[in-house]
């Protein structure tokens, strides 16, 4: 019964994930407007394990982890949030935030492709089609850029977000840890923010030396800010990696396809950029890519495997 509920639950999972991560684009770019990239991480970061800490202390959560945890926890949490967080606050500063988004959303391919080689996960039928359909909105997305030459350094930074994102993915999955989502996400973003503050410390010495004048920030940067600290930061990961302990990591990855739509439409909405038509065809197919993952499978009759 546990596990029926748990898979009608899925969908309402990918959804809130979707919605979390692709406002986070235009509410990050805000924020920046007012936050230098190595503070706002920090900040973001630093915040979201605080909240995480806390409610697992008021729901008396273990906040400890096996000896054989912290590794693997530490390693998956580097690529799939330091490094990602890092690499995509200098991509939204080099790039425009709609096409930033979607380059990082070739994420699900990478973790396809990277659970096929170390995890040995099959491609079924309705991943292949959804692979497809995802591909070619991506070429829809991708292709005009690349032929007006204007895939440059901050989209290479959102592609080697998407990359080690990918990665951090399947190496949680290939070495899956005891201690629960929540305490998992609050120790990789501590350690995020430790990183982060190293950042700060080397490129942006007059922020330690002088503090962030939280008065002088704008209502813009306030609400893109609270945004990144409870929603992408602390619920949407904390969601990610319960999705992660129930389905193969090839799946999960490929739901996220609504992302890139969400947040290119939000960019348009929230920071006044203009779609092109291939634009908008793209973001249909991937989203076309993710609701074919989401779909409710087949039910097999009693007795067949």
């Amino acid at each position: 019964m546990t596990n029926m509920l748990g898979r009608a639950t899925n969908p309402v999972i990918i959804i809130l994930i979707a919605l979390c991560w692709g406002l986070n684009w235009p509410a990050v770019r805000l924020a920046l407007h007012e936050i230098p990239p190595w503070t706002l991480r920090v900040i973001g970061m630093g915040a979201g394990s605080l909240f995480l800490f806390s409610l697992a202390a008021l729901t008396s959560r273990p906040l400890r982890m096996a000896r054989a945890d912290w590794g693997v926890v530490f390693l998956a949490g580097f690529l799939s949030i330091t490094a990602f967080n890092i690499l995509l606050s200098f991509a939204q500063l080099a790039a425009p935030t709609s096409r930033a988004v979607i380059v990082t959303f070739t994420m699900p391919f990478w973790t396809v492709l990277f659970a096929r080689i170390i995890l040995g996960e099959r491609l079924d039928q309705r991943r292949r089609i959804a692979l497809a359909v995802g591909g070619a909105g991506l070429i829809c997305l991708g292709w005009p850029l690349i032929m007006a030459g204007s895939f440059g350094y901050g989209l290479m930074l959102a592609l080697l977000a998407g990359i080690s994102w990918a990665l951090g993915t399947v190496v949680l999955k290939r070495f899956p840890v005891t201690a629960p989502p929540m305490t998992v996400t609050a120790w990789q973003l501590l350690a995020g923010a430790l990183a982060a503050l190293c950042g700060v410390a080397l490129f942006e010495p007059a922020v330690l030396r002088e503090g962030l004048d939280l008065t002088a920030l704008h209502a813009p940067t306030w609400g893109g800010l609270a945004h990144h600290i409870l929603f992408s930061q602390a619920l949407a990961y904390l969601l990610w990696y319960a999705l992660l302990a129930r389905m193969p990591a090839g799946r999960v990855s490929l739901a996220t396809l609504p992302v890139p739509a969400i947040g290119s439409i939000s960019s348009v909405l929230l920071l006044g950029e203009r779609p092109t038509p291939a634009d908008v065809l793209g973001l249909i197919l991937l989203t076309l890519g993710a609701a074919i993952v989401m779909l409710p499978a087949r039910q097999t009759a009693k007795g067949q495997p």
